[in-house]
């Protein structure tokens, strides 16, 4: 029988065209960079580097070509013209008008004519203040007018990188492995995700829909002194999910693990003494009475800095969520450095 209640399918984000498209519209507006049209002569050519002014990791730099040809697209005639030449051109090859190799050499030949961004580094890449990551060559007036949006995303997302690498460098010495949480910026949670990565940790949950998380307040509204119960309904509601659950003491891990299988353990707030009395209570109990299982991997979270995180990952826990890795992390400073 099917199921009266089947899980709902997820909200995608809108595709990434479309949300860089939104953002430079929200920038350039209905009239555009009025600056520029003001004082920048139509067609003129400009040269751009794009300057790191700090040290840390870049991420970001693989969608600056993106961002400065869907630029020129919105604010340069030209662009649209060419557009037009080029599908012209292909729907007189697919009629048997034209041949197909002067198609793909005249695109290739409008293509130069349009934004050029050659990259210098690759994200993942630690950078040094002075470093030049790409250039950027073409319409000024694009130039001017993605600028901004290009820097915002380039800035924020190396910001994350850099924070991340940071996180890892200091439990590289451990299994613990550094992960970000769901404090995230809306709409760009992919991006920060892949700069998590870009700096080298790894991704928690993508969101709601793809692992239980049982948190303070579905317990709340559970039962506080069931935790395992909750485990237990949720992997019959949904066994095709992992299913973690948050403990707040030592008693509430022996409970779930002695009365449920949860993939993951959030051990929230713990303090490092009983972070790692939680530790090697769960390493005793799986290997003496529960020796046939798998134990559940620990996650510690909550309040976690850059200060504490050794001593809590020298404690045995696998997994460390930080989300001040997206939320808190200071952007690694760029700028856009005009070449005449």
């Amino acid at each position: 029988m099917a199921d009266p209640n089947p899980p709902a399918l997820p909200l995608e984000p809108p595709p990434l065209f479309d949300r860089l498209r939104g953002a430079l519209l929200e920038d350039l507006g209905p009239v555009g960079d009025v600056t520029s049209l003001a004082l920048v002569p139509e067609g003129k050519k400009a040269r751009a580097d794009v300057l790191i002014k700090a040290d840390g990791v870049l991420c970001g730099v693989k969608l600056l070509a993106l961002v400065f040809q869907m630029t020129e697209q919105i604010v340069s005639s030209h662009a649209a013209g060419r557009a037009w030449d080029i599908h012209d051109a292909q729907e007189a090859a697919k009629a048997g008008k034209a041949n197909w190799n002067d198609v793909m050499a005249m695109s290739d030949r409008l293509a130069q004519q349009g934004m050029r961004v050659t990259t210098l580094k690759k994200d993942g890449e630690r950078v040094k203040k002075g470093d030049i990551a790409a250039t950027i060559e073409g319409d000024a007036r694009t130039l001017l007018a993605g600028e901004r949006t290009a820097l915002n995303l380039l800035t924020h997302l190396s910001g994350v990188a850099t924070l991340t690498a940071q996180y890892v460098s200091h439990v590289a010495h451990t299994k613990a492995k550094i992960l970000e949480t769901r404090k995230t910026t809306p709409l760009w949670r992919d991006l920060e995700k892949y700069a998590v990565k870009c700096g080298g940790g790894e991704n928690n949950r993508r969101a709601l829909y793809d692992m239980v998380l049982i948190k303070d307040n579905h317990l709340a509204l559970w039962g506080t002194q069931d935790p395992a119960g909750a485990v237990n309904a949720a992997h019959a509601k949904f066994p095709q999910f992992n299913v973690e659950v948050e403990v707040i003491d030592l008693a509430g891990l022996k409970h779930v693990c002695a009365h449920s299988q949860p993939q993951f353990v959030l051990l929230d707030n713990f303090s490092t003494p009983n972070l790692r009395e939680a530790v090697l209570w769960c390493e005793k109990f799986f290997s003496a009475e529960k020796k046939d299982l798998s134990r559940p991997l620990l996650e510690a979270s909550g309040g976690v800095t850059l200060e504490t995180v050794t001593a809590i990952a020298e404690t045995g826990v696998d997994r460390i969520s930080v989300g001040a890795l997206t939320h808190s992390a200071k952007i690694l400073d760029a700028s856009l450095e005009l070449k005449m």
